[in-house]
């Protein structure tokens, strides 16, 4: 892994959902420096009502949350809450609710790639404002002058991580250029309590991949999305569909129940 001197860091391009304040990680910045072991080490869950999802996930992720596509770039999300700063699935102590799957995106913090544009690179960088970041750490950045073990299985799961992200963007891609995707809109029903019916509310605008348009193909492109191996993800994307009804039966009980937890079942 290359270092980088404390001061001379390169510009970093984009903006990471969580990140404070990503720094590439050096020696000669973080030496002294690691992570250590919290309470709530994924207490910045709480505030995420949508978590993007590489391709390889949709499966687990669809036994949990509606699998949705958003945006010009159609990046594939896990729905985990109908509000923004409100996420159904993370309880008041901040911890998420066990048997629901955390999306990669959430696990590989406080490390992620970013770009280095000025020299066409990618670095491992961690933020530096993240909570569990501490100058008494269970786990140091670095053993000497080398990074530790702990480090160093980091960066192999944002190489996987990287990896499986340009998966999904030619995913994406390919199902693009199927003509597959379709807009769709998801409302829901409030009721008072003495169950009177409101006004329909909408939730969200997004893309979903139309099974009308797969079953419609001709029969050699249907088997070139077979050979592709992209049938399992498509059609794990179109089950968690289903989960809409559960996601917003839980907003409803969250918002019946004040008191309660945001994560109550």
């Amino acid at each position: 892994m290359e270092t980088t001197p404390a001061g001379q860091g390169p510009e970093l391009s984009g903006n990471v959902l969580f990140y404070r304040k990503p720094e590439p990680l050096s020696l000669e910045a973080h030496g002294k420096i690691g992570v250590k072991k919290i309470d709530q080490p994924f207490g910045f869950l709480r505030e995420a009502h949508a978590v993007p999802l590489t391709v390889s996930e949709f499966g687990l992720g669809a036994a949990s949350y509606p699998v949705i596509f958003v945006g010009s770039e159609k990046t594939p999300v896990a729905v985990m809450g109908i509000r923004q700063g409100q996420n159904l699935f993370v309880d008041d102590d901040g911890k998420p609710l066990p048997d629901y799957y955390i999306p990669a995106f959430v696990r590989r913090y406080p490390f992620v790639f970013a770009a280095d544009d000025s020299q066409d690179r990618m670095l491992l960088c961690v933020d530096r404002e993240a909570p569990m970041i501490s100058d008494t750490p269970d786990m140091p950045f670095f053993e000497g002058d080398q990074p530790s073990k702990y480090t160093q299985d980091a960066i192999e799961f944002c190489k996987e991580f990287e990896r499986q992200r340009r998966a999904t963007s030619e995913f994406v891609k390919l199902i693009d250029d199927y003509g597959l995707f379709e807009q769709k809109t998801v409302t829901f029903q409030p009721r008072d309590e003495q169950g009177n019916e409101g006004q329909p509310q909408k939730i969200a605008d997004y893309w979903a991949i139309s099974e009308e348009k797969l079953n419609q193909l001709p029969t050699e492109k249907f088997i070139e999305l077979r050979d592709n191996g992209v049938l399992g993800a498509i059609y794990a994307h179109l089950v968690s569909l289903l989960n809409w009804s559960v996601i917003i039966q839980r907003a409803m009980r969250a918002q019946a129940q004040p008191g309660a937890p945001v994560g109550t079942a």
